[in-house]
C-alpha cells in the first residue's frame, strides 16, 4: 500500500536533495526569449512574430510534431557563442534546480547539415560546461546522438569527426524520430563508438514497440535505455531489465505532451517501481514541455502519489546509473543522507 504524503513538504524535499539528470537534449533547453535573442542577433527569420506566437505552437500531439519546430529552432544556433549562450542557460538552471551532475545530449547533425562546424557547435558548449563547473558546481558531460532518421552512413561521418574531440564526449546516444528507425540501423556505428570508449545509450520505447528495446541492449550493446516506457508490454523484457539493473531514463512531462500518455496519472513510472526497474526522472526537452527537473519530481509526484521513499529511490538511481567515479558517487549518496536526516 503506497501512503501518500504532504505534497508541499514533497516538493521541499525535491528542492533540497542533489540531483543528477541523465536525459536531457541542450538543444531542447532553447527557451522561445533566447531563440528570439539569437534569431535577432544572427538575422534569422523564425515564422513566428513573437515569443507568445511561438509558444502557442507547442501544441504537440505526436513526437514528430515536436521535432518539426525543434529543428526550426535549431536554425538560430550558429556560433560558438549561440552555444555557450544555450548550455549555460540550462547549466543556470539546473544549478536553481539543485542539479549537481549533468549529462546531456546533443544532435550535431542538426548543425553541421546547415554548414555549422562539429568544433563550433563542442567549443561553445563545453566553454560553458568548464564555467559551470568552476562557477556553479555543477559537474556536466556531453553525449553526442546520432539522428536515426537520417541513415548510418551519415552517422558514422559524425563520428569521424567526434573522434578529435573525444575528450570532450563521455557518449553516444540516438535520438530523434523513432517509429520506423528501429535501434539495428545503427549497430555498425555503435560497434565503432563502444571501440572508441564512448558510453552507448539509446532512445528506445517512447513510441517504438518493446523490440527496440531488445536491439538496443543486443545490438546497440546500451548501458541505458532512454525512456523505455514501451518494455512494459514484454513480460520477458522487463524480467531482463530488473535483472541486469538497467537503467530507464524516464521523462513524464515530455510523455505527457506528446500524447504518450494522456494523464500523468496513467504515468507507467510507479508500475515500473513496482516491477522493480531502476527508473529516474529527467526533463528531456523542458523547453518544449514545460518544465525542467523539479517539475518532473513535483508533477509525476503529486499525480502518482509518489512517497518520500520513492522519491529518494528515484533520485539516488539517478546517481547510480550516472557515469560518475564511484567515489563521486558514494559523495552524493552521502549528501542525500543528510538531507534526509535534517528533515526527519
Amino acid at each position: 500500500m503506497h501512503q501518500p504524503q504532504d505534497s508541499e513538504a514533497l516538493d521541499a524535499l525535491v528542492k533540497r536533495l542533489p540531483k543528477c539528470e541523465l536525459h536531457i537534449h541542450i538543444e531542447g533547453s532553447l527557451e522561445p526569449e533566447l531563440m528570439f535573442t539569437l534569431a535577432q542577433r544572427n538575422g534569422v527569420k523564425l515564422p513566428y512574430d513573437s515569443v507568445e506566437a511561438l509558444r502557442r505552437a507547442y501544441q504537440f500531439t505526436k513526437l514528430q510534431d515536436f521535432l518539426d519546430i525543434y529543428y526550426q529552432g535549431m536554425s538560430v544556433l550558429i556560433t560558438e557563442q549561440d552555444f555557450y549562450d544555450l548550455a549555460w542557460a540550462y547549466l543556470l538552471r539546473a544549478k536553481a534546480d539543485n542539479v549537481r551532475h549533468v549529462e546531456m545530449f546533443f544532435d550535431p547533425q542538426g548543425h553541421t547539415s546547415r554548414g555549422v562546424a562539429f568544433g563550433t557547435v563542442v567549443d561553445g558548449l563545453t566553454r560553458a560546461i568548464s564555467e559551470a563547473r568552476r562557477e556553479l558546481g555543477v559537474d556536466a558531460h556531453l553525449i553526442m546522438c546520432f539522428l536515426r532518421h537520417l541513415d548510418e552512413g551519415d552517422a558514422h561521418k559524425t563520428l569521424d569527426e567526434a573522434l578529435p574531440h573525444r575528450d570532450k564526449i563521455i557518449g553516444v546516444g540516438l535520438d530523434s524520430s523513432e517509429v520506423g528507425h528501429p535501434p539495428s540501423k545503427f549497430q555498425h556505428v555503435f560497434r565503432r563508438a563502444r571501440d572508441a570508449g564512448l558510453f552507448p545509450v539509446a532512445h528506445a520505447g517512447e513510441e517504438g514497440p518493446p523490440q527496440y528495446v531488445w536491439e538496443a541492449l543486443d545490438l546497440l550493446g546500451v548501458g541505458r535505455v532512454d525512456h523505455g516506457n514501451r518494455s512494459l508490454e514484454d513480460d520477458s523484457l522487463v524480467a531482463r531489465l530488473a535483472r541486469e539493473r538497467m537503467a530507464l531514463t524516464v521523462c513524464p512531462l515530455s510523455n505527457l505532451r506528446l500524447r504518450v500518455v494522456q494523464d500523468l496519472t496513467q504515468h507507467p513510472l510507479r508500475r515500473m517501481m513496482d516491477k522493480g526497474l531502476m527508473v529516474t526522472i529527467n526533463s528531456d526537452d523542458p523547453a518544449y514541455f514545460g518544465g525542467y527537473v523539479n517539475q518532473n519530481f513535483n508533477a509525476v509526484g503529486g499525480a502518482l502519489k509518489l512517497t518520500r521513499e520513492e522519491i529518494v529511490a528515484i533520485v539516488r538511481n539517478s546517481f547510480t546509473a550516472s557515469l560518475l567515479p564511484q567515489a563521486a558517487k558514494d559523495a552524493a549518496q552521502a549528501e542525500i543522507d543528510r538531507v534526509l536526516a535534517e528533515q526527519t
